[in-house]
């Protein structure tokens, strides 16, 4: 393991949300036709894992403003992105559409007007639609170290900024939930979802906590019982919403766009952030986080490849009625081994290719 920096909050987050959101994908193969108690369970275990998309904001926000936090070259950044994220986003992308083009999501291509709307849209697989809302903050980015810069750690412009950042983000949630979520437009509109405003209070409070991080989490910390009770009674909250839709469960509505949502995220990226800090002094631990960190968006993007290839041609689908849990476990476990050993296995077979070809 070449890198041995410490951890930071960012990669604790990158890596608990990397995770977790593998496992997204997993129950909603193995929920569809299964008897109604399995099915409350696995409800309500897709609600402890739906925080992935704001943990991983918060976390890119966090990172990136404290790398760059006295200066910033907005090109140097923008190359290292394209490297990092943009050119791994096209392979995996071509990869799900031409190779397993059944998982396009709302419609499938016919043309090559609609195969690259398909790929720009985040319609090539199901969690591709990340990689849209992503890149609107790696292009917004010189805007959100500007507020970083402005905030400059005092406490009454924090306070602004987040009271401004919350009217915001609660007038959107209530739009989107009158028109979208519970209104007439939930097909029609779906691709507000992918618009970086649906995520915006994520991103604000990973560049507030690297402003206020040594004030407020250490004051957190002491508190951890409490939000500890907290996350248990939010995570009922969105147990209960998905439920009162009735059965069978249908796990694409447990939206992240919802005050439930919100608040459930905030607190597991407040618990994740409690957790990194009581481990700040394990070094060995903190370098292999750190490291598992650099990998984890690339491992994201590959985890649904491996996971349908092990769920067609494994043979563990045929266990899901009989031993849902362990299919689940097993299935979990072989998706990220493979995802994360991929992504580390394909940086470093380019990063010796493109220094064989430099030397040659």
């Amino acid at each position: 393991m070449k890198n041995k920096a410490p951890a930071d909050w960012g990669d604790y987050l990158k890596v608990f949300a990397c995770t977790a959101v593998m496992l997204q994908p997993i129950l909603n193969l193995v929920i569809t036709n299964q008897p109604t108690g399995v099915q409350f369970n696995l409800g309500m275990l897709y609600d402890l894992v739906k925080y992935t998309a704001p943990a991983f904001i918060w976390g890119i926000l966090y990172t990136t403003m404290r790398k760059h936090d006295q200066s910033w070259q907005a090109w140097p950044y923008y190359r290292q992105q394209w490297h990092q994220l943009g050119v791994p986003t096209i392979w995996w992308t071509l990869t799900y559409l031409l190779i397993m083009p059944k998982l396009q999501q709302h419609e499938h291509y016919h043309s090559v007007k609609s195969f690259l709307w398909q790929a720009i849209n985040g319609n090539a697989a199901p969690h591709l639609w990340y990689n849209t809302m992503m890149l609107q903050f790696i292009i917004l980015m010189p805007l959100f170290w500007w507020i970083h810069h402005w905030l400059h750690a005092q406490k009454q412009r924090g306070w602004i900024v987040t009271i401004i950042t919350t009217v915001i983000y609660g007038t959107w949630i209530y739009f989107y939930d009158v028109n979208v979520l519970n209104g007439p437009h939930q097909h029609s509109w779906y691709l507000l979802d992918h618009i970086f405003i649906s995520f915006i209070i994520y991103g604000i409070g990973g560049i507030l906590a690297w402003n206020f991080f040594d004030k407020v989490l250490p004051w957190l910390q002491q508190y951890w019982l409490l939000i500890i009770f907290a996350w248990l009674i939010t995570w009922s909250w969105t147990n209960q919403q998905l439920f009162s839709r009735g059965f069978p469960v249908n796990l694409s509505r447990a939206a992240y766009y919802q005050p439930s949502m919100t608040f459930y995220s905030l607190l597991v990226i407040i618990l994740v952030g409690i957790i990194w800090q009581s481990q700040r002094s394990w070094q060995t631990w903190s370098s292999i986080m750190h490291w598992l960190a650099n990998y984890a968006y690339r491992a994201y993007l590959a985890n649904v490849f491996w996971q349908q290839l092990l769920w067609r041609y494994s043979g563990i689908a045929s266990f899901r009625y009989s031993h849902p849990y362990i299919t689940i476990t097993a299935l979990w476990i072989g998706t990220w081994l493979l995802a994360f050993g991929t992504a580390a296995m394909l940086h470093t077979s380019w990063s010796w290719t493109k220094e064989k070809l430099r030397r040659s």
